[in-house]
């Protein structure tokens, strides 16, 4: 199937869009402007090559990432084929339920199929195929070694003109239909409203110091596993360690281990175990005894969650949208970014679809901003209700009642396999948080809650 399937006859095509950033979610972007645009240009820093994988600028690319189950619908749809070419290279497709060792602040989880299938690999793997399906799209231009000088106004009320400085060119300036910001968490955004003498968006920030640490390990031949994930979550404020091992591409297992603020896991082998070993899930720990250590162990530290209220902004510009880091900075633990980078691709694409060709592209701006607000609302409260509980005091109303809550649905479904397939439907962004507020649910909770006060 074309990489051009959602494109219909009679769309109005633009000019040109510019993406600022040609890491995950500006490549995903791209694809979808490919619709649109008759010129697609991405503007990479880093000296990209179509097979390179994480790049420097994207220190949190060497750990592990989850692509929830509807992250995963969203980009086969786009790049038809991507989880059978994923899978070509032994990266596995199963049951969330079934093949995932998961501990629970209350116990282990269920291991029956709850009829959700994700797939494990790493982000090197996945930007890789992304890069080169992108680059092959006759109407994006990739350019790497690209850096963005800034954003200006080709006319009052926009920021549509772009300036960007290479080493063989110098620097140049073109004027966009559309510009998309990708830049991440590092985005310069701030500085080119403040240029224009446009007030700067909002920000809400979430702080929960979490630091991870990561190395992928090459599995001993002929091992076989009746997993392919085995997690440990954090939960405050009693669980400040936590990890995961997946089964990645190539046979190998991809370690990440998480720790709240002074919990810092260790980047020699030795403290790695250590660190390991002091989790409640044994299986990451032994999986990294049985392995063979393949590149660095590297850490990162993440300050917590930050969203650039841009849908809240009176006097954002036309032509002008943000995606992934670049608009909200998740936690890294609950492995939505992806997720949400490649629904809000997905919504700007829609969105240009039902664009009156005669009105033009005045107005997509701040209609897409206001809709990925309700896009990134659920997992932003699903993250930070509980990032919010690590605050020593100050717990606000809604945090202690989510993350009691929480408690309640954990303890019910480590017995109970269909609050499980509930929970889990949720977690992978494939069903609302109501799910788990339906009278069945809340009859449990009450239940167990009452009997607990009691005992």
């Amino acid at each position: 199937m074309p990489e051009n399937q959602h494109s219909p006859s009679h769309a109005t095509r633009w000019e040109r869009a510019v993406v600022v950033g040609g890491g995950y979610a500006g490549l995903v972007t791209a694809r979808v402007l490919a619709d649109h645009f008759t010129e697609v240009l991405v503007l990479e820093r880093d000296p990209v090559l179509p097979d390179t994988g994480v790049h420097p600028h994207v220190p949190q690319g060497y750990h592990a990432h989850a692509l929830l189950a509807r992250g995963g619908e969203v980009l086969e749809d786009l790049f038809p084929g991507l989880r059978t070419e994923l899978a070509d290279q032994g990266a596995p497709v199963f049951d969330y339920g079934e093949r995932i060792s998961f501990l629970l602040p209350t116990g282990y989880a269920p291991t029956d199929p709850v009829g959700v299938r994700i797939q494990t690999f790493t982000r090197d793997e996945l930007e890789r195929r992304l890069r080169q399906r992108v680059s092959a799209i006759p109407a994006v231009r990739l350019l790497p070694a690209a850096r963005c000088e800034t954003v200006t106004a080709s006319a009052p009320g926009r920021l549509d003109r772009v300036r960007y400085v290479t080493e063989d060119d110098g620097t140049t300036e073109v004027t966009a239909d559309l510009v998309v910001d990708a830049s991440g968490r590092s985005t310069s955004v701030d500085r080119w409203l403040t240029e224009a003498q446009l007030p700067a968006s909002a920000k809400t920030v979430i702080k929960a110091k979490i630091t991870y640490t990561s190395a992928c390990y090459v599995r001993p031949p002929q091992d076989r596993q009746d997993f392919d994930i085995a997690y440990q979550m954090t939960f405050a404020p009693d669980v400040p360690r936590a990890g995961v091992v997946l089964a990645v591409e190539r046979d190998r297992w991809m370690c990440s281990l998480f720790g709240i603020d002074e919990h810092v896991p260790p980047t020699d082998d030795e403290g790695y175990l250590d660190f390991a070993q002091s989790l409640g899930n044994p299986r990451l720990a032994e999986q990294i005894k049985r392995g063979t250590r393949e590149g660095e162990i590297r850490r990162y530290t993440n300050p917590g969650n930050e969203w650039r209220l841009h849908h809240k902004n009176t006097r954002w510009p036309e032509r002008l949208v943000a995606v992934g880091d670049a608009l909200c900075v998740f936690n890294p633990v609950y492995g939505q970014g992806l997720t949400v980078a490649a629904l809000e691709a997905d919504l700007l694409g829609r969105l240009l679809r039902g664009v009156d060709g005669r009105r033009g592209l005045d107005g997509l701006s701040r209609a897409y901003h206001r809709a990925a607000a309700r896009v990134i609302q659920v997992p932003w409260t699903m993250a930070t209700s509980s990032d919010l509980m690590w605050a020593p005091t100050g717990h606000p109303l809604p945090a202690r009642f989510a993350h009691w809550y929480n408690q309640q649905v954990f303890a019910l479904a480590v017995r109970d396999p269909g609050v499980w397939a509930r929970f889990v439907r949720v977690l992978n962004m494939t069903a609302p948080p109501a799910l788990l507020f339906r009278p069945a649910v809340l009859a449990k909770v009450v239940r167990h809650a009452l009997t607990r006060r009691r005992s």
